[in-house]
């Protein structure tokens, strides 16, 4: 087996901030976070809440995948967004048991090409994707918008 690929991240919490915390990825780049309900704690919400980040996390990292398998593709994509819904139990932990993907494809692109570049980036590209298949239902759809 090969050498395994490592990232470290950091979250520190700000003391006399509530539930600020302040997060910083492998490259040390900054990012605000908090925890808790927005809704019930307007004063200390600041930030990103971790639940969310998972659900960024994921299309994020599908995002870029299936823009790059376009592009090999040589398809005209001009814009991709990708919606990301997770359904969580309603009390604690709020266990994730669903996550579903919505890809939006903007250009003249061929569907069986949009097609073959979901499967392998949700089965063998995007880390994120794959990984939560092993813990979560995992749906997705995707529709193009040529003009």
């Amino acid at each position: 087996m090969a050498d395994m690929v490592s990232s470290t991240v950091a979250v520190a919490w700000v003391p006399h901030e509530g539930t600020l915390m302040v997060g910083r990825d492998s490259g040390g780049r900054p990012l605000v976070l908090s925890q808790g309900r927005p809704e019930a704690d307007d004063q200390n919400w600041h930030g990103l809440k971790a639940s969310d980040l998972l659900l960024l996390a994921a299309a994020s990292c599908a995002t870029y995948d299936l823009v790059t398998i376009l592009r090999k593709q040589r398809e005209p994509v001009r814009h991709v967004v990708v919606r990301c819904r997770g359904d969580q139990e309603p009390e604690p932990p709020y266990r994730f048991r669903h996550l579903h993907l919505e890809y939006h494809v903007y250009g003249p692109v061929a569907p069986q090409s949009v097609k073959r570049a979901v499967d392998l980036l949700e089965t063998k590209y995007c880390s994120v994707v794959v990984t939560l298949k092993d813990a979560v239902t995992v749906t997705s759809e995707w529709h193009i918008h040529p003009k």
